[in-house]
């Protein structure tokens, strides 16, 4: 995209997600002006039409906040939830467009505007554990890393889904005895309401009980009980998202470099019982790499998304756009 460097004018930077959207304006020094919130702006679940209206929903608030039009932006920064292949670019650009704001802007997979929001070098991993899993990275130099991001089919695992899926096979083994008895079979049974093993696993097979990723915070209770199968799969899905992470260090031959991991996502609210096993991984490939959770909102990193399209330092705004950013965050919840 073309680049431009204006003396004057103010960024917005947008993190379009599965469960919420949030947009943020700020000046050229790094000072927040106008926040934006709205629930689900993923195209995968809504569409292009519902994409492209939350995102003009939080870019109208933002610039409501900050009392400008849309003509003072100079630059944006997208960070779009689903957002993994070429094909998808033009429904990308399309939504985007929907704004009527004619200024330059890029976009990316939003784990990429996590990785710019929590590194303090701009550069290094982002390891997003929500919902499915994610690792993007990007060196010193501009290179870029990934994996596919499209989970179990791909033998990528590491999120709520796959470790419900993996918790599933395990009730499934203790049924037929492949497998020994685990907590997780009642567990899953007080879910889905039924009273008996079989009838939990017929529901399962028949596609009449649907298990919601969100059972994994329950799945990380009865590890922390004491049952070894469910402690087992927490460690194999951390280990397995440890290989994940480190795939994307060889293909940008970090492995010997000093660099952040940034960690995001709900998983890693589970504490040491997850980030350990993952860590250990890592470290045994790239034992220099520093995992750091992520602590500002991603779609800061959307704000410096912005400022690279205009060339303009990010070093010199960053840390006065945390800084301002949670000053604003604060005023809201309060």
């Amino acid at each position: 995209m073309t680049r431009k460097n204006p003396e004057h004018g103010y960024l917005l930077g947008i993190d379009i997600g599965n469960s919420k959207t949030h947009a943020l304006i700020s000046d050229l020094e790094g000072n927040v002006l106008g926040f934006g919130n709205t629930g689900c702006g993923s195209y995968e679940v809504l569409g292009l039409e519902g994409m492209s209206k939350a995102l003009n929903l939080v870019a109208k608030e933002a610039l409501c906040n900050a009392k400008l039009m849309k003509s003072d932006i100079s630059a944006m920064g997208f960070g779009i939830a689903g957002y993994d292949w070429p094909m998808e670019k033009q429904i990308m650009i399309e939504a985007i467009k929907s704004l009527g704001i004619n200024s330059n802007y890029d976009f990316v997979n939003d784990a990429v505007i996590g990785l710019l929001a929590g590194a303090e070098k701009g550069w290094g991993i982002a390891v997003d554990a929500g919902t499915g899993n994610n690792v993007r990275g990007r060196d010193q130099f501009g290179r870029v890393g990934r994996i596919t991001g499209n989970g179990v089919r791909f033998g990528e695992i590491g999120g709520a889904a796959e470790l419900v899926w993996r918790a599933q096979v395990a009730a499934a083994y203790a049924w037929t005895q492949r497998g020994p008895e685990t907590k997780l079979t009642q567990m899953f049974m007080e879910y889905a309401k039924v009273e008996s093993e079989a009838s939990l696993i017929e529901g399962l097979a028949m596609e009449r009980i649907h298990l919601s990723p969100s059972i994994a915070r329950d799945i990380f209770h009865v590890a922390a009980e004491g049952d070894e199968i469910a402690q087992n799969i927490v460690k194999f899905s951390a280990r397995e998202l440890g290989l994940n992470v480190n795939a994307v260090i060889r293909q940008l031959d970090l492995q010997d470099s000093s660099f952040d991991v940034i960690l995001i996502g709900s998983l890693f609210k589970a504490g040491e019982i997850y980030i350990q096993p993952l860590r250990e991984t890592i470290h045994e490939f790239a034992p220099n790499a520093q995992l750091v959770s992520l602590s500002v909102p991603p779609v800061v990193g959307a704000i410096l998304l912005a400022a690279e399209v205009i060339q303009l330092q990010t070093e010199t705004i960053r840390d006065r756009l945390i800084t301002s950013t949670r000053i604003v965050l604060s005023s809201i919840e309060n």
